[in-house]
């Protein structure tokens, strides 16, 4: 047998050059006790807290691989719930920026994310069209609410009552009474799909933006219950608004799948706010109060509006009665008008429009109780801005308060280029150049450029070369960050650079059908004693194709021009004489390189392969189907046959041209990849992704089998076949693991009596007793967990189920895994006669140890109304002021208010 080869596996070091993720939105945070400073938002498969007044990075919430589609923070802006591309929810802690809770529940993006006004809950919407209601207490998942047809845009908890209000690009608005969980009413009177909610007006208006300049205003009443025993449940419901007995033609409302006698609300269109944008509505949102509502389309300008409250209302209502009280004498009449209203454009104020200086793709708003709103933007172009809005002035005038650059490109990174010592990273956009340190990942220097296409550092390391779109070439100083010179290179775009291996000189390939040779010289400058470094034009060689990549051979005898005819020529330096073609590749080769040794030479295509040639005779040693889209670059490592390719799949990979084996695949970028680069002693891989990401890859010292590879490659392939089950969650590979965890630990328990002092060595490294091990695996996912659960396993659980209530251990957790049990594996225990005696015995166990529980909360409950009591009386202050009691009074306030109004009218 012959000896294996062994590689060394790359890993992902950092991520950097990201400001934030345009897939997301954004979200204030109140981290250190101070709101409305920090914003959360995505940046790839992490999530980022910015301190806005700083311009820092205070705080990276660490995801694995998908990429985070919506964030929500809680009520107490102590947790962040982060939604992923791929379904799942993980609740982060800000204090500790650790994950405490993850749910698998949907099949696709994470839309839409909620919390309910306490906390306890948190509503998830997806690209699956299913809505989830999770119990973020417990760790599961309460229901799935299906209705939907497209994917969901928004959800919506009301305080008020036990509701939800979902939209969807199916264009519909539905209602949800989350007792019975069923959809009650749904809202036609969208022609096109609903991007977005927001309740407003002590959530008695909703506000639906769609795929035009409207922003639909919908009135909210509710329905009052009658409590009358007599009455069955179905005519116990009576409406509180008249006129509601039928939906109009106005209503724009079609109640499905329910009787006219059983609806909670009703809710009827008003009227509508024009914005100025005439383009789609993808993003529209009210602060917390409801006192502001702002809303931005898929251009630069973010449209806010004031909407009176009652009080407000009230006194503009007055102003009109004496005006038209006024109007009344003048024109000598008895009455005035008795309809004097307010229309709903003088309700909805608008306050201003701030121009962003680029698209905007997200916001978020707060209010202080100083009146100033804050107010971020995240934009399209890899920049976060906030701005400040002093409500209380005349004319309210947005003020930029800060705006987060420095930490990325705004467009996508098209070239990167190591320096020789293996230490600075260049990476060049179409704006800027940054000059990156590799071990502290900061931006040492930003130089402004045209369209960067391909680079190079000079020798030396001291100064840069970039090839740009426009035909130049620009060579900048990287001590004092300067442009020293530009050259008119090529006719067209710049397509490729390549150093000479004598280090004298370069070579640049352009789309005018030209390769140009270029020298280094010093020259004399006008302004200065010393001389500088200047480029001098050599030789030309004309192609009759546009050369998209050259290189040169490593002993500088041989060039490589890729051109457009999907050809690679091989030319003699010192003569230009033609010697090899190689074809093959159906459509142009992107990309090419030559190995260390002269011997080889890879090119990747446009056609999704990678071809191995010989440098001797130009044959064809392997073509491989790389990637599933165009191979845009390809590098070997220095002193091997090994070699990287990055594709538009975004995925790089790494090849052993020898045995020519897919080694390694890289995943992280979210889109596609547009460059690499590797250091000289490869070492680190960098690369650039149109997600506007740098990513460095490092060499590990761990070898890498390139079966245990492939397995893995099985592995995840399963994983994405696993079908989800009925539940709120789904079948995972942590699923199916904690499984496999508690069917060892009750093998354990069965071995318990036979070799009792071996196994309780082996549970003791938990430090554990074999059957309280069991009862500690009965922890997060629980239900999918038992539900993969063999039946053969469940007669011994249901035993130490026995035993540990018995205990009165955990009672809760134990109750909810029996009745889980019980309720999957009804049949099958119900027909066991062996199990008769142990559910008799649970029976027993489970009511006495659940009332035990019940009376010591009952005996709490009361010890803290008595200590309440005595505080009061003590100190004349209510603690602990009932929720209802408050809403009773503001119901009462509210009422009078009204009496109040209809006297005036």
């Amino acid at each position: 047998m012959g000896l294996t080869r062994q590689y060394l596996r790359y890993g992902p070091a950092a991520l950097f050059g990201l400001v934030a993720s345009a897939r997301g939105n954004a979200a204030l945070v109140g981290l250190r006790g101070e709101r409305g400073r920090c914003v959360a938002v995505p940046a790839c498969e992490h999530v980022f807290v910015w301190d806005t007044r700083k311009g820092e990075k205070v705080l990276i919430l660490k995801g694995l691989k998908q990429e985070v589609s919506c964030l929500c923070p809680s009520p107490d802006g102590l947790n962040l719930a982060v939604g992923y591309e791929d379904g799942s929810i993980r609740v982060f802690n800000l204090l500790s920026g650790e994950a405490n809770i993850t749910f698998n529940g949907h099949k696709a993006a994470v839309t839409a994310l909620q919390y309910d006004h306490l906390g306890g809950r948190l509503v998830s919407g997806s690209k699956d069209t299913d809505v989830i209601v999770w119990d973020v207490i417990n760790e599961s998942g309460l229901y799935r609410l299906r209705g939907h047809k497209d994917a969901v845009t928004q959800v919506l908890f009301l305080k008020e009552k036990n509701l939800l209000v979902t939209s969807g690009k199916d264009t519909l608005v539905k209602w949800w009474d989350l007792d019975t969980q069923h959809c009650f009413k749904t809202l036609v009177g969208h022609r096109t799909e609903v991007w977005g909610m927001a309740l407003i007006s002590e959530e008695k208006r909703l506000i639906t933006g769609s795929a035009d300049s409207e922003l639909r205003v919908w009135d909210i009443t509710y329905i009052q219950e009658v409590k009358d025993p007599d009455e069955p449940e179905s005519k116990k419901i009576k409406e509180s608004s008249p006129g509601a007995e039928g939906n109009t033609e106005e209503d724009e409302t079609l109640e499905m799948d329910e009787c006219p006698e059983e609806r909670l609300i009703k809710c009827s269109k008003v009227g509508s706010i024009m914005r100025e944008g005439r383009d789609r509505v993808v993003t529209l949102a009210a602060d917390r109060t409801g006192k502001i509502l702002a809303c931005h389309g898929t251009d630069s300008v973010l449209e806010v509006f004031s909407v009176l409250s009652e009080e407000e209302i009230q006194k503009k209502l007055e102003k009109k009665m004496k005006k038209a009280k006024k109007k009344a004498k003048q024109n000598s009449e008895e009455e005035p008008e008795r309809s004097v209203e307010l229309s709903l454009q003088e309700e909805i104020q608008r306050v201003t429009n701030i121009r962003a200086s680029s698209k905007i793709k997200s916001f978020d708003l707060i209010l202080s109780p100083k009146g100033e709103l804050k107010i971020v933007l995240l934009l399209q172009n890899n920049i976060i801005e906030s701005y400040n809005l002093n409500l209380s002035a005349q004319v309210p005038q947005a003020v930029r308060a800060s705006k987060i650059t420095i930490g990325g490109h705004r467009s996508d990174v098209r070239t990167l280029a190591f320096s020789s010592d293996n230490i600075a990273i260049l990476s060049a956009a179409a704006e800027s150049v940054k000059i990156w340190n590799r071990s502290t990942l900061q931006c040492i220097r930003t130089m402004d450029c045209e369209y960067a296409l391909c680079s190079l550092f000079v020798p030396g390391d001291r100064q840069v070369i970039i090839g740009t779109k426009t035909g130049k070439l620009q060579l900048y100083d990287l001590a004092s960050g300067s442009l020293m010179e530009t050259l008119n290179a090529h006719d067209g775009a710049v397509w490729s650079i390549a150093l000479s291996p004598d280090q004298r000189g370069f070579v640049t390939g352009g789309a005018d059908k030209c390769v140009k040779f270029w020298e280094f010289e010093l020259v004399k400058d006008e302004s200065s004693v010393q001389k500088r470094l200047s480029m001098k034009h050599v030789r030309v060689l004309q192609l009759d194709e546009d050369v998209l990549c050259v290189r040169y051979s490593p002993n500088q005898k041989l060039l490589a021009v890729s051109l457009l005819d999907c050809t690679v020529k091989i030319f003699y330096v010192d003569t230009l004489k033609f010697f090899l073609s190689l074809y093959g590749h159906k459509l142009p080769v992107l990309c090419m390189d030559i190995s260390s040794d002269g011997t080889l030479i890879a090119t990747g295509s446009a056609d999704r392969n990678v071809k191995i040639w010989g440098l001797d005779f130009g044959d064809c040693h392997r073509s491989l189907f790389a990637h599933d889209d165009s191979v845009m670059y390809l590098q070997f490592v220095a002193k091997s046959h090994l070699f990287f390719t990055a594709g538009k799949d975004s995925k790089i990979k790494q090849w052993d041209a020898d045995k020519f084996e897919h080694i390694q695949t890289l995943e992280g970028h979210h889109q596609e990849v547009w460059c690499l680069a590797l250091s000289p002693n490869g070492d680190y891989v960098v690369s650039a992704s149109h997600d506007k990401s740098l990513r460095l890859w490092e060499r590990t010292r761990e070898p890498l089998v390139l079966e245990e590879e492939r397995e893995m490659v099985r592995v995840s392939y399963f994983l994405t076949s696993a079908n989800s089950t009925g539940l709120a969650g789904k079948k995972t590979i942590e699923t199916i693991k904690a499984a496999e965890r508690i069917m060892e630990a009750i093998e354990l328990y069965r071995e318990e009596m036979a070799k009792l002092k071996e196994h309780k060595a082996i549970c003791k490294a938990a430090g554990k007793e074999p059957s309280a091990y069991v009862a500690s695996l009965l922890n997060g996912e629980l239900e999918e967990s038992l539900l993969v659960l063999p039946f053969s396993y469940v007669p011994d659980l249901l035993r130490l189920f026995n035993e540990y209530i018995h205990l009165g251990s955990e009672v809760e957790l134990l109750c909810r895994a029996l009745l889980f049990l019980l309720k999957i594996h009804f049949g099958q225990i119900t027909s066991n006669h062996m199990l008769v005696t142990v559910i008799e015995n649970l029976k027993k166990t489970t009511i006495s140890r659940v009332s035990e529980a019940r009376d010591v909360l009952g005996f709490n409950m009361a010890g803290l109304q008595y200590l309440k009591r005595e505080i009061e009386a003590k100190d004349e202050v209510t603690f602990f002021a009932d929720a209802t009691d408050r809403f009773e009074e503001k119901k009462r306030k509210r009422k009078k208010k009204e009496k109040m109004v209809l006297a005036v009218l």
